[in-house]
Parts: C-alpha cells; structure tokens; sequence
C-alpha cells in the first residue's frame, strides 16, 4: 500500500521517526503527554479499542457502554478498518500477537 501523498510531508516523517525512536512503554508516556493534549491521547487510545472490539464482533451498544465512544466515531472507525489504509488491521494483528 502506498503512502496517502495528502499526509506525507517533512515534519509528517520527523514525527514518525520520533515514535519510531521511542524506547519504552514509559518513554511513549512522556513524549505523548507533551505533544498531545490528555484529550487527544485518550481519544487516540479510545479509537484503538473500538477498533479492537470491531474486530472481535462486538455491538455498537457494547462498545459505546464500554468506550464511551459516540456512534459516529465508531462508524469513522469501522470504515477505517474494513476500507482504510490497513494501518489498524497491522496493529492490531501484531497485539493480537497473530504476526
């Protein structure tokens, strides 16, 4: 699959590049609570496991009582991982422990 040209830019790849260095699970912790707010973050979060529960058949009523997600960040998500670019698919096969 090749990269969306809309979001590939120089300050795009040094962001990636920073994840990409990022040590361990308490190193993720502090480089993102400084580059994102605590809403965006846990937005970040909340979309990874509606996502998660999209994949294992879950409802969307078990998934708003779970997440607290709205319908419509569910709908965003599912048409994400069944039509997106796979990026939610890829990681959640490798946390599935499936790769």
């Amino acid at each position: 699959m090749s990269v969306n040209p809309k979001l590939k830019d120089n300050l795009t790849d040094q962001l990636f590049r920073a994840v990409q260095l990022l040590k361990s699970q308490d190193e993720c912790y502090q480089f993102f609570e400084d580059i994102t707010t605590i809403s965006e973050l846990k937005a970040l979060a909340q979309r990874l496991e509606v996502a998660r529960m999209l994949k294992h058949g879950h409802t969307y009523d078990d998934i708003v009582s779970r997440t607290g997600a709205s319908t419509a960040t569910i709908s965003r998500v599912k048409r994400c991982l069944y039509y997106g670019a796979d990026g939610y698919k890829i990681i959640l096969a490798r946390l599935d422990g499936e790769e």
